[in-house]
């Protein structure tokens, strides 16, 4: 294995598509390696699974070529862009992108084999919005920060999908993954899809979250990085 010493943004050169900056979200999805370049706003990734170190990416979403690096491309909010991607989840035919800084998850289906728009939409009315709605109360449909998605997927083909909703304090859950759009069916750590206070502005409890910053599903169990109270916390699912 080769060890690289340099630890400067893009490797302290031009961005191109085998550098990183503020690389934050990983995922081996079917045969595909993908991960979330946060810093240069796009998700990278490889076809045949996990690269050998300085391996350039076969795939760039969210850039018009691998020497760019600007917020939704320079431009306004759309299907194609990132501002902020944090996470990744899906299955063979699925990747999900949790775009923290434009409040949203975007979905393809299949799994992108170049940069094209995305097919599905969440927490935005449509591709052409990145609004925050820090101050209105919340909805089952709406996302500030999302951190972190996943996926569960069973032999039989029922799925289970969690939104860290980051910066509303709450975890989102969908039975299925909800491609047109529709608002989750559960929320957790919040009294209703309205509320979404920082331990429900009262003390920390087993059911509250400050700032969830990860979600990870596993069989029976819901693990949650509750990182502003410091801990991971479990919820079983029946």
């Amino acid at each position: 294995m080769t060890v690289r010493t340099s630890v400067e943004p893009n490797a302290g050169r031009d961005c191109s598509a085998d550098t990183l900056y503020w690389p934050f979200g990983i995922a081996l999805i079917g045969s595909r390696f993908w991960i979330a370049d946060t810093g240069n706003r796009r998700v990278l990734g490889w076809q045949n699974g996990i690269p050998e170190p300085g391996q350039p990416a076969d795939i760039v979403l969210g850039q018009p070529d691998p020497a760019h690096r600007e917020e939704n491309r320079g431009g306004a909010v759309n299907a194609s862009s990132f501002r902020w991607p944090h996470a990744l989840a899906g299955h063979q035919d699925l990747l999900l992108v949790a775009d923290g800084g434009d409040h949203r998850v975007l979905g393809w289906s299949p799994q992108p084999v170049t940069d094209r728009p995305a097919d599905l939409l969440l927490g935005q009315p449509d591709f052409a919005t990145a609004q925050e709605w820090p101050y209105a109360p919340q909805q089952a449909d709406r996302f500030r920060f999302p951190y972190s998605v996943a996926l569960q997927q069973s032999d039989a083909g029922a799925q289970i999908m969690a939104v860290a909703d980051t910066a509303n304090n709450r975890v989102l859950l969908w039975d299925g993954v909800p491609t047109d759009g529709r608002g989750a069916d559960v929320v957790l750590a919040q009294p209703t899809f309205a509320a979404n206070g920082e331990n429900r502005w009262s003390a920390v409890e087993p059911d509250t979250l400050c700032w969830p910053y990860g979600v990870c599903l596993s069989n029976d169990l819901l693990a949650v990085a509750d990182s502003g109270n410091n801990r991971v916390v479990l919820w079983g699912r029946s």
